[in-house]
């Protein structure tokens, strides 16, 4: 890790990871709903860092973010995010989001498209349509730290300021599900920069989704790999067999930045 430190975002502290040479366009990472950096792309930052200006950032009550007395809403991720890349004077990026971190990379696409140069959506979606059943019954559930993957309940623990504040963190990332809002499809159709949409093919976003959301973008890729939700980066909560899958996202992600993916 080059350096990591902290942001004031409003009334948010807001703690960022930067690694690799800071050169060229950076790589913004956006993690997982319940998550962090670390837990969301640790296996694959070493990999990133190696080719790319990386910078993670985490949002309000996430990882080493402290919580404030404000409800989680995606489209508040995505204003904190372009305002903590203005705090580090960054006026392009390329972002690559994951789970919830792929809905606030498509709300910065609708909310601050001017900061975008290239956007990877990995199981993200933009609809609530586009989640298995299983996943929105879930959201509507009373969760408590046992249900959650013991993987990320650790990390929790571990990272935040507060570890205390583990049920009001779950408690406000269900309400922010269950109001999730559905993007137009003609939002999406407005995007100008390339994008790559990957999803697994047994994620908790639909496959049929997932088409139709690279075919509402103009520019857009699309890329089915093996595995369930987050198995393709080594996503922490994902059981950890030898695969060689986090390389291939790795290799992936890699010629869509540099061009060698054409559009």
């Amino acid at each position: 890790m080059s350096n990591s430190g902290y942001k004031p975002v409003g009334p948010v502290r807001m703690y960022y990871e930067i690694h690799g040479k800071q050169q060229g366009v950076p790589l913004v990472l956006l993690h997982g709903g319940g998550s962090s950096i670390g837990a969301t792309f640790g296996r694959i930052i070493p990999q990133l860092a190696k080719t790319h200006w990386v910078i993670g950032v985490e949002q309000q009550g996430h990882g080493h973010t402290a919580d404030i007395d404000r409800p989680y809403t995606l489209e508040q991720m995505a204003d904190d995010t372009a305002a903590l890349l203005a705090q580090l004077d960054i006026t392009s990026a390329n972002f690559l989001g994951f789970s919830n971190g792929g809905q606030v990379a498509l709300q910065l696409a609708v909310r601050h498209p001017q900061i975008i140069h290239k956007l990877i959506v990995a199981s993200g979606f933009y609809s609530r349509e586009g989640v298995i059943p299983e996943l929105q019954a879930g959201w509507q559930k009373s969760i408590t730290p046992d249900d959650m993957p013991a993987d990320l309940r650790d990390d929790f623990l571990q990272t935040a300021p507060e570890p205390k504040d583990l049920q009001r963190h779950i408690d406000k990332s269900q309400q922010m599900m269950q109001t999730f809002k559905d993007l137009p499809p003609g939002d999406l159709k407005k995007f100008d920069f390339p994008s790559l949409i990957i999803v697994g093919d047994h994620d908790v976003v639909r496959l049929e989704h997932a088409v139709d959301m690279s075919r509402l973008i103009p520019s857009a890729r699309l890329v089915v790999l093996p595995g369930a939700h987050g198995a393709y980066i080594g996503e922490l909560s994902t059981p950890q067999v030898k695969t060689n899958m986090p390389h291939v996202t790795v290799a992936i992600v890699n010629d869509f930045l540099d061009g060698s993916l054409p559009i």
